[in-house]
């Protein structure tokens, strides 16, 4: 027996404007931590419901690869993605030497 999943409704496309001044990857795409608050990545994603989409920002710390901070809105817009970091900030008090790094991708909820 073969399981596979079904398509329903339409699909959303998010487009990354190439042109938009974008902070420069100080990780080099190496998303390894040597201690916990070191790193953390931050992305969002969507999820169809019946009633329409669901967005999800997490933040999550490289080290221990487990989601430290995250939000859900009806809506794509920047204060929801800000939420979740200002919920791991809360949470974890990472306040240590050397600081932490905060890497997110070319989202236009990540670059307002």
């Amino acid at each position: 027996m073969v399981l596979q999943g079904g398509i329903r409704g339409k699909s959303v496309k998010t487009i990354s404007d190439k042109a938009a001044s974008c902070p420069l990857d100080h990780v080099n795409r190496q998303f390894k931590a040597p201690r916990p608050n070191v790193l953390w990545l931050s992305d969002f994603t969507y999820v169809a419901t019946w009633t329409g989409f669901v967005y999800i920002a997490f933040v999550i710390d490289a080290y221990a690869r487990r989601i430290v901070g995250w939000r859900a809105s009806r809506t794509a817009h920047a204060a929801f993605v800000l939420d979740a970091l200002e919920q791991a900030l809360h949470d974890r008090r990472p306040v240590q030497r050397g600081g932490l790094e905060h890497h997110s991708d070319r989202g236009s909820q990540y670059m307002h």
